[in-house]
C-alpha cells in the first residue's frame, strides 16, 4: 500500500489502489464503530483524494473570465430583476402543503462528515420521501401541472379554481379532455404523471433510450402512456415538443427555449418549497455556501433566486454537472449558452443533458459564483459513504443523481487548492440537496456493488 502513494500509477493501476483503499476504508470504520478511532476520520478524508483532481474542471470567476461573461451579465439584467416571482412562490408553497400525504422533508445534520472535512456544517436535505415519489421533482412538474390546468379551466369558467377543487373530480368532464406531455430522465415525468393522475388528466411521457426500465414502469404505475425514444434527452425534448404540437398537447418541461419560460419558471417555483422548508428548519442559522447539482439547471436557478431573495449575506453558490454532461460550465466559459462539448453520457442519468435551461442561464450566468464539475467515481463513491455513515451520522439512501452537490462538496474540501479558492474553511456551513433516494432500486443497489463501471 505504501507504494501506491509514491509511484506514478497509470489508470489502471490507479483504480486497483483505490480499490484496495476503499476496503481497508470499509473495514477501519467497522473498527471505528466499535473501538471508536479516531484514525478512520484521516482515511476518509484520503479516500475522498483518490478521485484525481485532474478529473475536476472548476470554473471560477477570474479576472479573464470575468470579461467573458460580463456581456451576458448586462444582457440579463436588462430584463425583470427576478425571473421566479416571490408571489409565485408564495402561491406554490400554499397550494403543495395542501397536497395528500405533504409534510416537510429532513434537513440532516451530517455532524461526522463535518468533522471529517473540517468544515462547521454539512447540512442535506433529503428528498427521498417526497410524496411517495422518490425525488425533489415532485415539486415542480406537479405544481406546474397544476397551474396548466387552472388556466385552461379559468378560461372555461371565469375563476381560478383550487387544487383542492381539482381534486374532488368536480371537473373531471373537462380535465379528462386535456393532455399533458414531457420529456425525462425519470424523476420529472414521474411527477407529471402524477400530477395527472391527481387532478384527473392524461399524461403522455417520453423517455430517452437510456432512461433505466425501473424508471419507465415506476411512470406507467401513474396511468401514463410512456413513449420511449431512440434518442438522448435533448432530441427526445424536441421529439416531444413536435409531437405536442401535432397532437394539441400541453407540454411541461423542466427545460426552456426561446418564447418557452411560464412553465419552467412554475416549475422552478414549485422546487422552492423545499428552500422554504429548509429556511424554517435552519432556525436562524445561515449558510456560508450552497453546493446544488445542474441538469438544465432549473433546481440551481431556482435555488439561487431563492438565496437572492431570501438570504442576507448571500451564500456562495456552486453549480455542480457531471465532468461529461456539463452544458452549464461549457457555457459558463463560453458566456453564452453553448452545448457540452462532450456530451458523453454520465451515471447520473438525471444530471445527463448536453444543454442548457435558458431560463436557468439568465439566472446562474449572474447569481452562481463557480461552476464546477466531478468525475461518476465520486457519487457511487459517495452514496456508498452516506448508506454505511461513519462517525455516528445516520445512514441515508441516496440515489447517483441526488449525491452530486455533496460529492463536489467533499471533492473540494479534499483538495487544499479548490478549498481555497472557494473559501472553505473550517467555519463555512455548506446546505447541499439530496434531491433523489433509490428511484431505481435495481439501479441503486448496482452501483453500491459494482459502481460506475
Amino acid at each position: 500500500m505504501r507504494g501506491c502513494d509514491q509511484l506514478s500509477l497509470d489508470r489502471h493501476e490507479t483504480a486497483r489502489c483505490a480499490w484496495i483503499r476503499y476496503k481497508r476504508l470499509r473495514f477501519q470504520i467497522a473498527l471505528a464503530k466499535r473501538w471508536h478511532y479516531v484514525w478512520a476520520l484521516i482515511d476518509l478524508s484520503f479516500d475522498f483524494s483518490l478521485v484525481s483532481p485532474d478529473h475536476l474542471r472548476l470554473l471560477f470567476r477570474t479576472t479573464a473570465n470575468e470579461v467573458k461573461l460580463q456581456q451576458t451579465i448586462g444582457a440579463a439584467r436588462a430584463r425583470p430583476d427576478h425571473r421566479i416571482s416571490i408571489e409565485e412562490q408564495n402561491y406554490a408553497l400554499r397550494e403543495i402543503v395542501s397536497w395528500p400525504s405533504y409534510a416537510p422533508t429532513p434537513l440532516d445534520d451530517l455532524r461526522g462528515l463535518s468533522n471529517c472535512f473540517n468544515v462547521d456544517s454539512i447540512w442535506y436535505k433529503d428528498e427521498a420521501e417526497r410524496f411517495g415519489l422518490g425525488s425533489f421533482k415532485a415539486l415542480g412538474g406537479a405544481y406546474a401541472a397544476l397551474r396548466i390546468l387552472q388556466r385552461e379551466l379559468e378560461k372555461a369558467i371565469g375563476r381560478r379554481i383550487s387544487s383542492k377543487e381539482l381534486r374532488t373530480g368536480e371537473f373531471q368532464e373537462f380535465t379528462r379532455r386535456i393532455t399533458l406531455t414531457t420529456a425525462t430522465d425519470g424523476n420529472h415525468g414521474r411527477s407529471v404523471a402524477w400530477a395527472a393522475s391527481l387532478f384527473g388528466c392524461r399524461s403522455v411521457i417520453y423517455v430517452p433510450q437510456q432512461c433505466s426500465t425501473g424508471r419507465e414502469v415506476a411512470i406507467r404505475g401513474y396511468g401514463a402512456t410512456v413513449v420511449r425514444t431512440t434518442s438522448g434527452y435533448d432530441a427526445t425534448v424536441r421529439q416531444c415538443v413536435r409531437d405536442a404540437e401535432r397532437d394539441g398537447f400541453f407540454v411541461v418541461s423542466d427545460t426552456s427555449w426561446p418564447d418557452y419560460f411560464e412553465i419552467p419558471s412554475q416549475i422552478m417555483a414549485g422546487y422552492t418549497v423545499m428552500l422554504a422548508e429548509a429556511l424554517d428548519q435552519l432556525k436562524g442559522n445561515r449558510p456560508t455556501h450552497v453546493f446544488v447539482q445542474c441538469g438544465v439547471g432549473g433546481l440551481a436557478g431556482a435555488v439561487s433566486e431563492f438565496l437572492v431573495q431570501r438570504f442576507e449575506p448571500i451564500p456562495s453558490v456552486v453549480v455542480v454537472e457531471p465532468e461529461h454532461a456539463a452544458c452549464m460550465f461549457a457555457s459558463a466559459i463560453a458566456g453564452k449558452p453553448v452545448r457540452a462539448p462532450e456530451a458523453l453520457g454520465t451515471v447520473m442519468a438525471g444530471l445527463d443533458c448536453a444543454e442548457v435551461s435558458m431560463l436557468a442561464w439568465e439566472i446562474l450566468s449572474r447569481r452562481a459564483n463557480a461552476f464546477m464539475t466531478i468525475p461518476d467515481s465520486s457519487a457511487t463513491l459517495c452514496m456508498r459513504v452516506l448508506k454505511d455513515p461513519p462517525l455516528g451520522d445516520l445512514p441515508i439512501v441516496a440515489g447517483e443523481s441526488g449525491v452530486a452537490g455533496l460529492a463536489a462538496l467533499l471533492l473540494a474540501a479534499s483538495h487544499s487548492h479548490l478549498r481555497a479558492e472557494l473559501r472553505l474553511d473550517e467555519d463555512s456551513r455548506i446546505l447541499v440537496f439530496g434531491t433523489e433516494g433509490a428511484t431505481d432500486p435495481e439501479v441503486y443497489n448496482r452501483l453500491l456493488k459494482h459502481g460506475f463501471s
